[in-house]
């Protein structure tokens, strides 16, 4: 079993710049794919990107693509979310995950990033 906790999320004026970061328990964590996904009230879950096991690997959707950047520290059981460039629409409550989009096995509780001024 894995607990995934993810931190980072704040409020932050339109073209701002937020840092957000997951931390994985358990073992194994470097042989496993690990994403980001989002979602805001009254949507659907929306992919946002992932990032390979060995970090050497990402994918984003084109939403974010250019603006959002995902990298990982295996030593420490880290991936993060470099997100710049915010705009409204990237309101929402951010997860990550583990695995393959959309079948991942796991995820966290979730940080919310609103976009405001």
């Amino acid at each position: 079993q894995v607990a995934l906790v993810e931190s980072g999320g704040g409020l932050v004026q339109p073209g701002g710049s937020l840092r957000l970061s997951c931390v994985g328990s358990g073992r194994g964590f470097s042989t496993y794919y690990m994403g980001w996904f989002r979602q805001a009230p009254g949507k659907e879950r929306e992919f946002v990107g992932y990032v390979s096991w060995s970090g050497d690997f990402t994918a984003y959707a084109d939403s974010v693509k250019g603006r959002f950047t995902i990298s990982r520290d295996n030593a420490k059981n880290m991936v993060y979310l470099q997100m710049n460039s915010l705009k409204p629409e990237d309101t929402a409550v951010y997860y990550c995950y583990r695995g393959n989009w959309p079948s991942y096995d796991s995820w966290g509780q979730g940080t919310q990033v609103t976009v405001s001024s």
